[in-house]
This record gives C-alpha cells, sequence and structure tokens, in this order.
C-alpha cells in the first residue's frame, strides 16, 4: 500500500552533523593548543539520524497492513551515541564485502525512504560547510529540492543550529569536562516531504526551536523523533480549495492545497523575484528560460536560491521545465556546471567569479542585485519576449502591491501571532494568486495561436506556418523556443485537448475575431481589421528598410496582429476562498492506542463536517470523503474506506484515488468480501474497479509529429492523412474530390513530385495573402471581417487597367497607376458569368463577362490565361454565397472558398493543357444536388446553421441538444455566464456553443466513449448526462469539466426529468432502459427511492402534475412518485406493431400527444381518459423522432424520408409545427438532408434541431 496511498505531510527526517569521533578529534586537539590561537574549523558531515514513518508498531492482528504500508518506510533509530557512519563509509564497507549500500542497510535493519540519496544529502544540508566555532551562531534555514529520473520531486526544509557539545565531552574518555573551553557544532535538521510545503515545514521546524535550544546533544534523537511523528499524522490535503491547519504550539500552521489535480500546490511568496528583479529583468530570465539555456542562479543567501528557482519554475506553467534543476549546489559540486545540456542550478555568489572564468555559455543571475549576464559578457544576446506580451507584462507588475504593511495602514495592531499570521497569509493568498494569472497570462500571450497549427486527429504541429505567422522580430524567439523540449511537453498538452488553466484562460479570452474563426472553419488569411491593427507597425518596418536602401517589394512583411491583450476584467476575478479545516491536537503519547484514538478524532470531525457541507458545497464535500477515506485506510476500515470512496465517485472522480481503492479491493479479507457483497454502492465500486482492471492497457497517444512531404506515391488513405497531417483540408469528402483531380485515369496514385508541388504552390499562396498589404482607402470600403482571397495579375478590364481581387464577400478592382476602388460586384449580386473573347489588333483574346444586379453595365476583364481557373472560382463563390443565403449556412461559403483555393492550386501545381478540367472535379457547388432555392417558409423561419463537426473529419451524429440559460450563473463569483447549447455527438463526444453568438465555446470533449442518449440542465451549475454505458455523467457548466458520476444503473440511462415543484431541492428522475428509475436528490447525489417499471423498453420520462409518465416502445405508463401504475395507454390496433418513440403533455388541453419512430402519424390522447382523441397524418413523413412543446405550437422532427428524385438516395427531412388547439400543420420546414434526431427550446425563442450524421448540422429556427 505504500505505493498507492497519498504520501502524508512527512516522508522523512534526517539529522546532519558531524560524527562524535570527529568531534573527539577536534576536542582533544583544542585542548592541547591555547585558546587565543583557535579558529572556527571545517568538518565533513555525516549522516547522524534518519527517521521515516511509521513511527508506532501495528497490532500483531493485521500483519498484511504493517507489511505494506511499512516494507519501505522502517523506523531507523539508533541506541543514543551510536550513529550512522557516513555514507560514504557505508559505501566502501558494503564494497569490501561485496555488497550494495542498499544490501548493507538491508542485513542491519535499516531502511530509508525511497528516492532519498544519503551520499549527496550531508553535502546539501550544509553547502558552505559543516563549522565548528567559540560562539553560537543564529539558526538558519534553506530549502532542497530532490529529482529522481522520472522527474518526481521530493521537497525538503533544512535548519542549521549550534548546539554547545564542550559539557557533553565528560561522557568521552581522556576529557575532562570542568576545565574544557565551551566549543558549537553546527547540527542540520533536514525534513522531507513529497511536498513543496516550504512554509508550512519551516515554521514547523522553528516550533521545535525551543526544545532543540534547551535540550543536550545526547537528547536530540527523542525530541527529534518527536516532532517527526507528530509531523507523520498530518495529511495532505487533497486538490481544490480546502487547506488544512494544525498546532503546533506555539503557531497554527497551514497546509496550502492546489486549486487542482493539475495545478501545484504553492506555500511561498511569489512575489520573491519581483523584489529581485524590475519586470523587464525578469522577462529576460523567463526568455532564457523558455529558450533551455544553461542558467545559474546566485546569492549570497541560500535560502533565496531554492525559493526564487521555484517562484521562476511557476512562472512558466503550464510549460513545465525538463532538464536537470538543482537549486542548491554545493561547493564539491561545482562541476555539475560543466554539464552540455541545459540546466537551472544555483550556488553561493562567492562562486560567481569562479564560476564565470572557467565556464562558458552561462547565463549569470544574480539575485542579490538583479543582474543578469553570461559568463562572456555582461550583457545577454538572447532573443526577447514578444513585445506586446512584455508590455502587458509589465504594466500588470507595477500595479501589484508587494508591500504587506502598506496594506496595514489602516489596521490595528494585531496582539495575537496567530491572528496575525493569519492576515499575512490570507494577503499572501491573494497577492500569488494575482501573480498566478498575470505569468499565465504572458504565457497565453505568448503561445495563444499555437493551437490554430495544430492537427488533432494526426497530432501534427505546423511551426513553419505557425512562425510564417509571426512578426519579423519575433521569429528568432520563436524559433528557438518551438526547438526546446519544454515546449514539445506543452504541444503534447494541448494535442491532448488538456483542460488545464492556459487552455481555460485562453477561451474565455477570445477575441471576437477569434471567435468567429472558431464559429466556422476558414483557411487562414489576414482579415481588414487585421491588418489595419498592423499598419503601425507595418509601416514603421517599411520606412526603416526604405533607410537600409531595400526595394519596395521588399517593404512587404508578414505580419500578424500582435498577441492579444486580455482585458483587465479577466484578471480582476477575484480567487475562491478557501476552506480551512483544523486537525485535532496531536496526542500526549505516540503509542498505538494513542495514535489510533488522534485518527479517531479526526474522523468524528470529519463526520461533522461532511454533514453540514452535504446540501451546500459538493466540491468541499468531495474533499471531506477524500480524507475520511485516507484515514479509514490507515485504521484498517477498508470498508468504511470503500464507502467513502464511492460517495467520494459521486460527487468528484478527479480526486479519486484508483490505484489506493484497487489495492483496497484486491487487500479484502473474505469476511469483508461478503459483507461488502451485501452493501450495494461497495458491490457496484468493486465490481466497476474489477471490469477497469480487466480491461487491456492501451498505451496513450504522446507523439508530436512535424509535418514531413511524402517520398512515395500516395494511395487514396495515405493521400487523405498527409493532407489532413499539413493543415490544408480536413474534410475527407473534399479531399478526395482533390486526390481524384489530381489524378489521371490510369494511375489511382499521387506522385510525390506532384504533391510536393501543389503543397509549395498552396503554401506560396497562402505566404502572399499574408502579404497583402492594402492602401486604407480600400480597406475603409471593406467590412472588418473580410479577407483578400485571390489576386489576380495586372489585366485590362471594362473600368481600366488593374488587378482584380477576391474576398469571400466580393470581387473587386485595385486600378493600376491611381488611388482608387471599384467594387466590381458582391457575389449574391451576380446574375450570369461567362467566358468570352475581346479584340485585340488581329487576336481575340479570352475574356471573362460578370453581370449583376447591382450595375447596368456587364464587367468585362482580359484575364487571358486566367480565364478559365476565373471563371470557375467566380461561378463556385457566386453558386456557395447563393446557397449559403437561402440554407442560412455559412459553412457553404466556406467550402466554396475552400473549394477555389484548391482549384487555385490545382493548376499552379499541374501546368497542363488539363489543369483546368482537373480543377473543375473540385467546383463541388456548381453541380451540386442539394437544392439551390429553400422554400419560402422554411427561409422566413430558418434563422442560422452551425455544425458542431467542423473540428472532425466526418459529419457526426446529433444525438442530444440542451439550451442552458444565461442565468445558470457562478455562485461564488460575480462573473456571469452566456447562455449555452451543449451538444452530444457519436461516441461520447460534447460540444459546447456560446448561444449569444453561436460560436464554439469547448471543442469536442469526451463524457465516456459510447453514445449519449439524454440531458438536463440543473441550476446547481450542473448538467447531467446519460450514457449508452449506464452511467450518468455530471459537467460542471462554469469550467465545462466532467467530475461526477453517478453508476447505480446497470443498463443504458435513456431518460432524465427534474420535478421543478420541489423548492428546497431539485429531485431528478432517471431511467434505464431495462425499466429502473431512480429517484436523487441533487445535492447529496444520493438515490432517495428505486422502482422498476415491466416494459419492453423504457425510451424516456417525464414529471407533469406530480405523476411521473414513462415513454416505452410499447405503452404510455402513468405512475405515481411512489412507483405505482395509474394507466398505460397502447396504440390503436391497427399500428400495434409499431412503437412509441416519443410523447409530450398538454396540460392545458388535457391532452398526450404521441409519436411512432416508424409511422407517420401522431395520436392524440386523453390525459384523464384511455380513449384516443385524434389520429394526425403528417405530410411527406416516414416516422417521428422527437416532438417539445412551444408556446401554442408543437414542434416535430421526423425520419429522413428517401427521394427518388434524388440521385444520391439520400434522404430528406423535415421538421414540422403543428398548432396545438387546431391540431393542423402551420409549417412544413424542410430541415435537414437526414433524419432530424433532436429539438430544443431556447427560452421560446428559438427551436433547435440536430440531424443524423449524413447533414449533421444544427438548424436554428425562429419562433413566431
Amino acid at each position: 500500500m505504500g505505493d498507492h496511498l497519498p504520501a502524508a505531510l512527512l516522508e522523512a527526517c534526517v539529522v546532519v552533523g558531524a560524527s562524535s569521533e570527529k568531534l573527539r578529534e577536534l576536542y582533544q586537539s583544542c585542548q592541547q593548543s591555547p585558546v587565543s590561537n583557535w579558529a572556527p574549523v571545517t568538518l565533513e558531515p555525516d549522516v547522524l539520524l534518519v527517521l521515516a514513518p511509521p513511527f508506532v508498531s501495528r497490532l500483531p492482528t493485521d500483519p498484511e497492513l504493517v507489511r505494506s504500508h511499512g516494507r519501505r518506510r522502517r523506523s531507523f533509530i539508533r541506541k543514543k551515541r551510536e550513529h550512522l557512519p557516513s555514507a560514504a563509509a557505508a559505501a566502501a564497507a558494503a564494497a569490501a564485502q561485496g555488497r550494495t549500500v542498499a544490501e548493507q542497510r538491508g542485513s542491519e535493519d535499516v531502511s530509508v525512504p525511497k528516492d532519498i540519496d544519503l551520499v549527496a544529502l550531508p553535502q546539501l544540508c550544509f553547502p558552505g560547510g559543516l563549522h565548528v566555532t567559540r560562539e553560537a551562531r543564529d539558526e538558519q534555514f534553506h530549502f532542497l529540492v530532490f529529482t529522481d529520473v522520472f522527474g518526481n520531486k521530493t521537497f525538503s526544509v533544512v535548519m542549521q543550529c549550534f548546539k554547545a557539545f564542550s559539557n557533553d565531552m565528560s561522557e568521552f574518555p581522556n576529557s575532562n569536562g570542568a576545565d574544557c573551553p565551551k566549543m558549537f557544532s553546527a547540527f542540520g535538521f533536514c525534513v522531507i516531504s513529497k511536498y513543496p510545503f516550504f512554509t508550512a515545514l519551516k515554521d514547523s521546524l522553528s516550533c521545535f526551536l525551543p526544545q532543540l535550544r534547551s535540550c543536550r546533544v545526547s537528547d536530540l534523537e527523542d525530541r527529534v523523533k518527536e516532532l517527526a511523528a507528530k509531523l507523520s499524522l498530518v495529511p495532505a490535503p487533497p486538490p481544490g480549495h480546502l487547506h488544512l491547519m494544525f498546532s503546533l504550539r506555539p503557531l497554527m500552521i497551514t497546509l496550502p492545497s492546489g486549486e487542482d489535480r493539475d495545478s501545484p500546490t504553492v506555500d511561498l511568496q511569489l512575489h520573491l523575484p519581483l523584489l529581485c528583479f524590475t519586470p523587464q529583468k525578469l522577462l529576460q530570465v523567463l526568455s532564457c528560460l523558455l529558450q533551455e539555456q544553461r542558467v545559474v542562479l546566485f546569492s549570497s543567501d541560500w535560502a533565496r536560491l531554492t525559493l526564487v528557482a521555484e517562484c521562476l519554475l511557476l512562472f512558466l506553467l503550464p510549460l513545465s521545465w525538463q532538464h536537470p534543476y538543482v537549486p542548491v549546489l554545493a561547493r564539491s559540486m561545482l562541476d555539475f556546471l560543466m554539464a552540455p545540456t541545459a540546466f537551472l542550478m544555483g550556488c553561493h555568489i562567492s562562486h560567481f567569479e569562479e564560476v564565470a572564468s572557467e565556464t562558458e555559455d552561462l547565463v549569470l543571475i544574480n539575485l542579490d542585485n538583479g543582474s543578469v549576464s553570461t559568463s562572456c559578457s555582461e550583457t545577454v544576446d538572447l532573443p526577447d519576449i514578444p513585445v506586446s506580451a512584455a508590455e502587458c507584462f509589465t504594466q500588470r507588475c507595477q500595479s501589484l502591491q508587494t508591500q504587506f504593511d502598506l496594506s496595514l495602514c489602516h489596521s490595528a495592531s494585531s496582539t495575537n501571532i496567530n491572528e496575525h499570521r493569519a492576515q499575512r497569509r490570507a494577503w499572501q493568498h491573494n497577492l500569488n494568486y494575482d501573480i498566478q494569472r498575470i505569468t499565465l497570462e504572458l504565457n497565453v500571450n505568448i503561445f495563444r495561436d499555437v493551437c490554430s497549427h495544430l492537427n488533432y486527429e494526426h497530432r501534427v504541429f505546423n511551426s513553419k506556418g505557425f512562425l510564417k505567422t509571426r512578426e519579423p522580430h519575433e521569429q528568432l524567439f520563436y524559433t528557438k523556443v518551438l526547438e526546446t523540449h519544454i515546449f514539445h511537453s506543452f504541444l503534447k498538452d494541448r494535442l491532448n485537448k488538456k483542460m488545464d488553466s492556459f487552455a481555460r484562460m485562453e477561451l474565455s479570452t477570445r477575441s471576437e475575431t477569434q471567435k468567429l474563426k472558431a464559429k466556422v472553419e476558414v483557411p487562414r488569411r489576414p482579415t481588414m481589421q487585421e491588418i489595419q491593427a498592423r499598419r503601425k507597425t507595418s509601416v514603421t518596418d517599411a520606412l526603416q528598410l526604405k533607410r537600409q536602401g531595400m526595394s519596395s517589394g521588399d517593404l512587404l512583411q508578414r505580419s500578424s496582429l500582435p498577441c492579444k491583450i486580455i482585458p483587465d476584467l479577466a484578471l480582476k476575478t477575484p480567487p475562491k476562498p478557501a476552506k480551512i479545516f483544523k486537525l485535532p491536537d496531536f496526542p500526549a503519547s505516540l503509542s498505538f492506542h494513542s495514535v489510533q484514538s488522534y485518527y479517531m478524532d479526526l474522523i468524528q470531525q470529519l463526520n461533522k463536517a461532511i454533514f453540514s457541507v452535504q446540501h451546500e458545497n459538493s466540491a468541499l464535500l468531495a474533499r471531506f470523503y477524500y480524507l475520511r477515506g485516507f484515514i479509514n485506510t490507515l485504521c484498517s476500515r477498508r470498508l468504511e474506506a470503500l464507502s467513502d470512496f464511492q460517495s467520494l465517485c459521486k460527487t468528484d472522480t478527479a480526486i479519486f484515488p484508483t490505484q489506493l481503492v484497487t489495492w483496497l479491493v484486491d487487500s479484502l479479507h473474505r469476511d469483508e468480501r461478503q459483507q461488502a457483497d451485501r452493501r450495494p454502492e461497495l458491490k457496484r465500486l468493486i465490481l466497476k474497479v474489477k471490469t477497469e482492471n480487466e480491461k487491456t492497457l492501451v498505451p496513450g497517444n504522446d507523439h508530436v509529429k512535424k509535418f514531413e512531404l511524402p517520398r512515395n506515391p500516395l494511395s487514396l488513405e495515405e493521400f487523405v492523412r498527409c493532407v489532413q497531417e499539413c493543415g490544408i483540408v480536413k474534410d475527407v469528402a473534399t479531399i478526395q474530390r482533390l486526390f481524384e483531380a489530381l489524378t489521371d485515369d490510369q494511375s489511382k496514385q499521387v506522385d510525390p513530385d506532384l504533391f510536393r508541388d501543389f503543397y509549395t504552390f498552396w503554401k506560396e499562396t497562402e505566404a502572399e495573402a499574408q502579404d497583402v498589404n492594402l492602401p486604407s482607402y480600400v480597406i475603409d470600403q471593406l467590412d472588418h471581417s473580410e479577407c483578400v482571397y485571390k489576386l489576380s495579375s495586372c489585366v485590362k478590364t471594362s473600368h481600366g487597367v488593374g488587378k482584380i481581387a477576391m474576398t469571400q464577400k466580393r470581387l473587386f478592382l485595385l486600378p493600376e497607376g491611381r488611388a482608387n476602388f471599384l467594387d466590381i460586384t458582391k457575389f449574391r449580386d451576380i446574375q450570369e458569368v461567362k467566358v468570352s473573347s475581346a479584340p485585340f489588333l488581329l487576336l481575340r483574346i479570352p475574356s471573362l463577362r460578370i453581370k449583376c444586379s447591382s450595375r447596368p453595365e456587364m464587367f468585362e476583364a482580359n484575364l487571358k490565361t486566367e480565364t478559365e481557373l476565373w471563371n470557375l472560382i467566380v461561378k463556385e463563390m457566386w453558386t456557395g454565397r447563393k446557397m449559403a443565403d437561402h440554407h442560412k449556412d455559412p459553412q457553404y461559403i466556406n467550402q466554396a472558398l475552400t473549394n477555389v483555393l484548391l482549384m487555385d492550386a490545382v493548376v499552379g501545381s499541374l501546368q497542363t493543357h488539363k489543369s483546368i478540367s482537373a480543377a473543375s472535379k473540385l467546383a463541388y457547388f456548381d453541380r451540386q444536388e442539394i437544392p439551390m432555392m429553400v422554400p419560402k417558409v422554411t427561409s422566413e423561419t430558418l434563422k442560422h446553421k452551425i455544425n458542431p463537426s467542423q473540428d472532425l473529419s466526418e459529419p457526426q451524429t446529433v444525438h442530444v441538444l440542451l439550451y442552458t440559460p444565461g442565468q445558470l450563473t457562478c455562485g461564488d463569483s460575480d462573473t456571469e455566464m452566456n447562455p449555452k447549447l451543449w451538444v452530444a455527438l457519436s461516441g461520447g463526444r460534447v460540444v459546447v456553443f456560446d448561444a449569444t453568438c453561436w460560436s464554439i465555446l469547448q471543442d469536442c470533449f469526451m463524457v465516456g466513449e459510447s453514445q449519449l442518449n439524454c440531458m438536463l440542465g440543473l441550476v446547481q451549475e450542473q448538467v447531467w448526462i446519460g450514457s449508452k454505458d449506464s452511467v450518468i455523467y455530471i459537467i460542471d457548466s462554469h469550467s465545462l469539466s466532467c467530475n461526477k458520476q453517478l453508476t447505480e444503473h446497470r443498463h443504458e440511462v435513456t431518460g432524465l426529468a427534474v420535478d421543478t415543484r420541489e423548492t428546497r431541492s431539485q429531485v431528478v428522475y432517471s431511467c434505464s432502459c431495462d425499466g429502473s428509475i431512480l429517484l436523487w436528490d441533487s445535492l447529496s447525489l444520493k438515490v432517495k427511492r428505486q422502482f422498476y417499471l415491466n416494459c419492453s423498453r423504457l425510451c424516456s420520462i417525464q414529471i407533469h402534475d406530480g405523476s411521473l409518465w414513462c415513454c416505452c416502445e410499447d405503452s404510455i405508463v402513468k405512475l405515481k412518485k411512489s412507483g405505482i401504475q395509474q394507466r398505460r395507454i397502447v396504440l390503436p390496433d391497427d399500428v400495434r406493431s409499431s412503437s412509441f418513440s416519443c410523447f409530450i403533455l398538454m396540460s392545458e388541453q388535457g391532452q398526450l400527444w404521441t409519436g411512432c419512430a416508424d409511422s407517420g402519424d401522431l395520436f392524440v390522447f386523453s390525459i384523464n381518459s384511455r380513449r384516443s382523441l385524434k389520429r394526425i397524418t403528417l405530410p411527406g413523413s416516414s416516422g417521428v423522432t422527437c416532438m417539445i412543446p412551444v408556446k401554442n405550437k408543437i414542434w416535430v422532427g421526423c425520419r429522413a424520408n428517401s427521394d427518388g428524385g434524388h440521385s444520391d438516395g439520400q434522404g430528406r427531412s423535415q421538421v414540422l409545427v403543428l398548432d396545438s388547439e387546431t391540431q393542423a400543420v402551420d409549417k412544413e420546414l424542410q430541415a435537414h438532408t437526414d433524419s432530424t434526431q433532436t429539438l430544443c427550446s431556447a427560452e421560446d425563442r428559438y427551436v433547435l434541431s440536430g440531424s443524423a450524421r449524413g447533414d449533421g448540422k444544427i438548424a436554428i429556427w425562429k419562433v413566431e
């Protein structure tokens, strides 16, 4: 269990000092020399004492727990005056006997905690040497960090203090204590922990000082053991906003927790680097770390080295340092600085000149005077962090209040030390939070655009494409950073779609332009707004280049909009308040029974805490369950521990200790297993653990690829992968048409040289578009969101000579030699496009003629050899625009844009007479099968269409839609949340849209791996999702994370309903296909009642007037809340073979409307009687999939009805709107090209319909 049990506060306690033999020799030599000639002596330190938990012997009735928990942490206590030999001596003795140090220690029943190196520890405890003096010196602290080969860290706080030992020399032979001079030897007390509790451990050692000062050297062991035993009883707090506090007189000591599982614990002063450096110098230091330089910190204070180094690494998050990290180097370890790899190390300022002169290519950082230099120069010649991000960071730092005393000017003086410490701790917590937000903002501003150049499916990062979007003066910085290990690790997290603090801030601070780009997939081109924003920088660069005598062609520099600076409001959100839980006082004695009594007192306190928050705060409740399960495990109360972890699984799966629970299940005795089988909740947990363990472990995909051009001919499958990897297009159908365009009739493979030409042309065209630097008078005529996608050569037109430019909305002319702008036409205004010829001397030159409704005359351009291509391009854009307008679907114009760019690249790469014929295969919309014109009623009712599968290679079925209104606000914050649209796609995927602008708020994330059947929004900021895998997943609607699971159902969860009449707490009903119905308390997440309905398949449930209505395949059943059946409604005899698919209740009319999956009829029943009132035949419907009431209308979603008139055989589906009073069809809406799967209402203003994968889109309909 030692490998699975979370570590307590104390991992080990080590005492380091001079051995008794060395002190005796020194004492005797001192007696033989005059006192006046005696000077301080430096001795080699040794490990004197190693203490590791457990410190109490277990009862013999549970030997298994003793063996498992203590197998690597046995207590190492020597008899008085019998000390551990130095590590070097131990190694030598072991070598002499042909054994390892570990074998030698094992034979002596001596064991030390894993990952602790006793060889280096003495030197690190005394990095400046162990001194013996004639006068006592003040105690000093410093901090250590140990890192193993796997990157796991162990943290230590070392206290050096001087103890007089001359009075103890009487115990040595041949010494005369009465006439001896008093001598003081340094001792190091090293407390080691798995957690970075620097302040807490320093406070603990400070509380130990009074005892240490008053005891004799010979009594140190007992005093240290007492301290270590107490600290070993303190559990580490789980991630979340729960801090633990314990009393170690005279101080109350607090253990802070990390914000979440991926966030580090912060127990130090993050403003220390801001006291050492100016913001500009601090940015220089961070730049060196991001570029993975060999960095050495220097200070005259050993403690400052580790604390500042830890702060710097926290500032880099979520980027994680991947190289050697030794914040404190002893004198004998300076040769570590000769390592050829990148590193971060620290040493004393006295070694500065020596290190600078003997090593090369080091970045030397002086913490005492805030200077940054190199071993070769007083300046650092490295690229700086991008200017816009750096300036924002500097401004933020200057606004910080880093002086605690200034915040107390208005307050009364504290007369209680713990009260004063609490004030300081609260101030430091808020300051640390502000600093973390500022440094996170810096990293978001630096790396925000990285995600735009990732291909998630093939795990490819297009580094060249990313670099081309950077400012010229930033490219060297990014070139260096992109090659580092630290950035590579960051890329892995982005490709894994890790929802960490970086992702949350990047998501919440997107600009309107970025939200627009996330709304639909568009090729990367600078918008007019971006061109205007970079104008100042571009003009400055141009003037500078002119002064350097460069040509006008070199003045166009590739650049992008500077880093998006996050608004102040995003950083002013206060930190969430933390709950402090005080542990019981430590027992007076450390016997087994006293410790067990201490644990039982702690369990009692946790019981009270759980009772007090179970209906108020599920996050705190989860932390208390975690702690109680941990303590019950220590007390060998396995069933109670499993019960706590089962409750934890319901409230927060993010902190569920899977390995510990697995160990607990495997270690159950036979009688315990029998008891667990009699408790349903434990039986379910054990089954879940066993099932998970039996699954084949699939290694995670952790690689990152850079795109490389192919070297061999490409088949269709290889071509699809290659095109997706290079980021040209994702859609498989489009790539298949591109494959046909690039292959001839004989060969069904794409030549690698042809692909290289195509890729090169595509990228060059993309780069040229980035170079477009339109005059201001042109930009003023265009919309901010417009981008220039194609620019012709200089041609003669009916309006003069100039270049024709194409955006996603229009064609316009840039006349040659004069500052003018001619709007040729908008694509929606085009009436005719044709190829003609214009006379020129004795020749006729091909030309393109465009007729539009906005001007009487026809526009003609002598495009010569470009005419056929422009003809294809304009027709495709014209058709795409008309379809986008008619279908209210912007994806059509974006698909047309993609087709146009592919045509251009195909023609440019083939360079043959067949190139136009090949490009025409990509003219999809010009020969599309979808009806161009949409019926008038459909067009008037349809507001918009959105595509939830735009980040996927193929459309996915929209299984469920849920709209949550904006008043679902964050309960512990003043920040208002926008309304959201939750979309459940195939395979457990969930996409979240911002319902104010219909842009994607959260890219696809996984909720299990099975189909999702139902969703329900609750006021406690929760969304419940029922899955085919029998689990109910609970999503936090604020953080958009799934951290709770309800596993009581045994079969597919098919329905969820909430009883809104309950005022105190919302009661939720859930059902599964086997007929099981569970009644949940939504606050405690406990099952209040369970009953079973005998039916063929239970599909859904609804609450109406205190009764539960159930939709089964063979009937509609009305139940009392107790589960007693009141009535059952079945279909008429002539359609008895059909099955119910959905139903709605109309209380005012007293009617029950039902639909069947394979019948085009609706059946209306009376709520109060069994008779069928009416049978409504739906026009053009082969089956009903879903229904919802909106105001006085009934909206009905239908199955796709195959239309023989379409060659593709694809079905068409309708959404029908019926009047609930007349029961007549008011509207027939042509909704999707596949079955309508689900409907939902957005506050009765809009109705949203989702379709099957043949269409895969969501239509947004206006409600009258």
